[in-house]
C-alpha cells in the first residue's frame, strides 16, 4: 500500500530548496538587474550530523543534527579498564547553597552541558546557568536568580544553547516563563535582550496555563526556537496549542510563531472535523527539536493533542499532531510533514529530537532525518524533501468500540527498519520462563483488551475488562533519550524498554467535564510473581545499519530480575532494566547508563510492582559496549543511576567523560571520568 500522509512542500519552500535563498535573498536576486552592488558573501554553516566538533561538545545532543557523536578516541577498549572519576561536582553551586539553604531541587538531574572553547556550561538543579572548568569541576561564574534568594526555587531544565558571532559568545537559556541571552564570559545578562534582559515568554491567553518547559533551546542562524511543556490529558475539550516560538538571538524579537494545531485559513484544518481545531489545545514540542542550519530547517516532534486517549470530539486525522514537521528557520513556514500516527490516541509522541544523518541507500547519497517514535520505530525520510527513504505502508489497524470514538482504519509502518523493540500484546509475547509462569500471564491477560499494536483504549469496568493492555506503552519503545549515530559506518545505536500500559478510560461525569470519556488510571501493569507480564530483554541497545536499513546486533542493557525467586534457579544471562538513559559515541565505544534508579511504586506504578520492573527505573551501572558486537568492554557500579546524557571533550589534551548521577537518597551531582596521567 502506498502511503497515505505524503510530505508536501510549498511552492515558497520549493523555490527556497533550489535555491538556497531566504526570502529577503529571494526578493534581491529578482531584482538583480537593476543593481550595482556587488553579491553578499553567502555565510558557510558547518556539515550537520557530522557530530560535534571535535574537542568541544557543541550543544544538547552533542550538535543541532543530535548525533550524540563525537570522533574522539583517547578512551578505547584497550585503556578503559583505567579509566577513574577524577572530579564532581552538585547539582548546585555553594553559591546558591549560601544564599539558601533550605533550598530544594531535583533530584534527577537530566541537563547536559556544553563545553567551548575551554569552559563548560549547564543548567543546575534549579535551571540556573553555572559555567565551569572542564578540568577541574571548578566554578567560574553563575547566574544570578532574579530577585535574589526570592528568585531562586524554579524547575531544571536539559540545557542551554551557545552562539557565537566573532569574538561575542552568547548562552541562552530558558527559565520558567522567561528566556534570557548570558555573557559567555562573564554570566552577566544583555540588558538589551527584550526588556530589561528578559523576554517574555507567556504568550498565551492569560485564562489558559502558564508557559513552562524542560527542553533545551535550540539556536539556528540567529534564531532561537523554544517549544513547551503541556499536559496533554485535561478533563475538558477547550485547551491552548503548544504553539512553537522563535526569537531574534541578539534582541530578542519574537519572529515568528508556528501553530502546532492549524488556525483558520492554514494547511490541515481539513483534518479536523467540526471545526475541532478550534478549541482542541496541546500537541507542543515538548522534547527536543533538530536543525540543519545549512539548509535553514528546523524539524519539530510535535505530540499528542487533547484529549490524548480518547478523540470522539476530534474526529479526523488531527494534523499536526504526533508529526515530524520541518519548517523554515527565518519564517517558521512549513516546508514538509510526516503524521506518524492519525487521530493518536496512544500517547504515542515523537519523543525525541530527529536525529540527521547522511546515509548511502543503493548507492544513492541521501541528506537524512531520522524520527524514533514510542512505537519503536524508525521513520527515515530525506530532510530536504521529507520523501520517506524506505516505503512506508498503511496497514489497517484494530478499531475503537468506544461510542463516539472514530479510529483511523489504517496507521503508518516502515518497511524499514523494521521495529526496534517489541510490539502488541499479544499471547505470542507473554513470559514463558516456565509453564506455570506461562499459565499465570495467561490469567492476567484475561482482564484486559489486548490485541496487536495500535489496538485502542477501551472503557474499564468492574464487570468486564479493566481497560486495554498497550505494548509498547505510553514512555517508549524509545523516548526522549533519543539515539547515537556514527557518521563514519552509518550505525544509529537506539536504547529502548520494553514496558506495558493499560490503556484505560471511564465515562466522563457531566458535572466536572465535557469529553464523553476521560482517562482512567493509566496505570503500569505487572506479570506473576513480581516478574514482568511480558518477555524481555526489558531494557536493550539496538544497533542498525542505516545505508540498509538492517538490525545488526541486539543486546540486553541491564541485569534485569534474574534474581527472582520464581527463575533464579534457570541461571538466565541479562534480561534489560527499564530505565530511560540517553546515549554518548565517541570515536570506538558506545557509553550507556541503566537511567533513574529507585523509583518507588505509587501513582501509575502498583504499590505490588518491584522497583526493579516499573517503567524508568533503571540501576546504577554505567557501561561501555564494543560498537561493532555489542560487548561491554567495561562497567563500573555508580552511587546511584545515571540521569542525564553522558557527554566526552578534549581539555588540556586529555579526554574526559562527563554523566550525572542520583535518586531519592542520592544527592544529584555530575562526575567526569579521566584516563591517569601517564609519567
Amino acid at each position: 500500500m502506498k502511503p497515505r500522509q505524503i510530505a508536501e512542500i510549498s511552492s515558497l519552500a520549493a523555490i527556497l530548496l533550489l535555491t538556497g535563498c531566504d526570502n529577503q535573498q529571494q526578493a534581491t536576486q529578482s531584482n538583480s538587474s537593476a543593481s550595482t552592488e556587488p553579491a553578499a558573501t553567502e555565510p558557510e554553516y558547518r556539515p550537520v550530523g557530522q557530530g560535534t566538533t571535535a574537542g568541544d561538545w557543541d550543544a544538547y545532543g552533542a550538535e543541532i543534527g543530535s548525533t550524540k557523536y563525537t570522533p574522539l578516541d583517547q578512551i578505547n577498549a584497550d585503556n578503559i579498564s583505567d579509566l577513574e572519576i577524577v572530579w564532581r561536582r552538585p547539582a548546585l553551586d555553594e553559591y546558591y547553597v549560601t544564599m539558601n539553604p533550605r533550598q530544594r531541587y531535583s533530584n534527577t538531574w537530566n541537563a547536559a552541558p556544553v563545553v567551548k572553547n575551554g569552559v563548560a556550561y549547564v543548567t543546575n538543579g534549579v535551571g540556573l546557568v553555572e559555567a565551569f572548568d572542564p578540568g577541574t569541576g571548578e566554578t567560574i561564574w553563575v547566574q544570578e536568580p532574579p530577585g535574589g534568594a526570592e528568585g531562586l526555587p524554579g524547575a531544571p531544565t536539559r540545557g542551554i544553547a551557545y552562539w557565537s558571532d566573532g569574538n561575542e559568545e552568547r548562552i541562552i537559556v530558558q527559565r520558567g516563563t522567561y528566556l534570557t541571552a548570558l555573557n559567555a564570559a562573564t554570566g552577566q545578562p544583555y540588558p538589551d535582550f527584550g526588556e530589561d534582559g528578559l523576554v517574555d515568554l507567556q504568550l498565551m491567553p492569560p485564562e489558559f496555563e502558564r508557559y513552562r518547559w524542560g527542553g533545551v533551546p535550540m539556536v539556528v542562524r540567529d534564531v532561537i526556537v523554544l517549544g513547551q511543556s503541556m499536559s496533554d490529558t485535561f478533563d475538558v475539550k477547550e485547551a491552548y496549542r503548544g504553539d512553537v516560538h522563535a526569537f531574534n538571538v541578539r534582541s530578542g524579537e519574537h519572529l515568528w510563531t508556528f501553530n502546532t494545531i492549524p488556525q483558520e485559513g492554514q494547511f490541515g484544518t481539513d483534518t479536523w472535523q467540526d471545526r475541532s481545531w478550534s478549541f482542541t489545545g496541546h500537541a507542543p514540542v515538548w522534547a527536543l527539536f533538530s536543525a540543519d542550519e545549512e539548509l535553514g530547517m528546523i524539524y519539530m516532534p510535535i505530540s499528542s493533542s487533547t484529549n490524548d486517549m480518547y478523540g470522539g470530539h476530534r474526529i479526523g486525522d488531527n494534523l499536526f499532531s504526533q508529526s515530524i514537521v520541518a519548517v523554515d528557520v527565518e519564517t517558521g513556514d512549513r516546508i514538509w510533514h510526516y503524521q506518524t500516527v492519525h487521530h493518536g490516541l496512544w500517547d504515542y509522541d515523537p519523543p525525541a529530537a530527529p536525529i540527521l544523518m547522511d546515509i548511502t541507500v543503493d548507492g544513492r547519497e541521501i541528506k537524512a532525518v531520522t524520527q524514533l517514535t514510542k512505537q519503536a520505530f524508525a521513520f527515515v525520510f530525506d530532510r530536504e524533501t521529507g520523501e520517506p527513504v524506505w516505503e512506508i505502508e498503511e496497514r489497517p489497524v484494530p478499531q475503537s468500540e468506544v461510542p463516539g470514538e472514530v479510529t483511523s482504519p489504517t496507521q503508518p509502518f516502515p518497511t524499514k527498519p523494521a521495529a526496534f523493540d517489541r510490539q502488541g500484546a499479544t499471547e505470542d509475547n507473554l513470559i514463558d520462563f516456565t509453564p506455570e509462569l506461562r499459565a499465570e500471564a495467561l490469567e492476567i491477560f484475561s482482564n484486559y483488551v489486548t490485541g496487536p499494536v495500535f489496538t485502542p483504549p477501551s472503557i474499564a469496568s468492574d464487570t468486564g475488562t479493566q481497560g486495554t493492555i498497550q505494548l509498547p506503552g505510553s514512555q517508549g519503545g524509545a523516548d526522549v533519550q533519543g539515539a547515537a549515530f556514527d557518521p563514519q559506518t552509518g550505525y544509529l545505536y537506539i536504547p529502548s524498554i520494553t514496558s506495558p500500559f493499560v490503556a484505560d478510560i471511564l465515562p466522563g461525569d457531566p458535572d466536572e467535564t465535557n469529553l464523553a470519556y476521560t482517562k482512567g488510571s493509566r496505570r503500569w501493569v505487572a506479570g506473576p510473581r513480581g516478574l514482568p507480564l511480558f518477555k524481555p530483554p526489558y531494557g536493550r541497545i539496538t544497533a542498525i545499519n542505516m545505508n540498509t536499513g538492517d538490525h545488526v546486533w541486539m543486546v540486553p542493557n541491564g541485569d534485569g530480575p534474574i534474581d527472582n525467586p520464581a527463575i533464579v534457579h534457570l541461571d538466565l544471562e541479562k534480561l534489560g532494566v527499564p530505565g530511560r538513559p540517553t546515549p554518548l559515541l565517541t570515536g570506538s565505544l558506545l557509553f550507556l547508563g541503566e537511567g533513574f534508579t529507585n523509583q518507588r511504586p505509587g501513582g501509575r506504578i502498583p504499590f505490588d510492582m518491584p522497583v526493579e520492573i516499573a517503567t524508568n527505573s533503571g540501576g546504577p551501572w554505567f557501561r561501555a559496549y564494543d560498537k561493532e558486537t555489542g560487548d561491554t568492554v567495561w562497567e563500573i557500579e555508580l552511587e546511584a543511576g545515571t540521569t542525564s546524557p553522558p557527554i566526552s571533550y578534549l581539555h588540556e589534551g586529555e579526554q574526559y567523560v562527563l554523566v550525572a548521577i542520583g535518586d531519592r537518597e542520592h544527592s544529584p551531582e555530575m562526575l567526569a571520568f579521566k584516563l591517569p596521567v601517564q609519567n
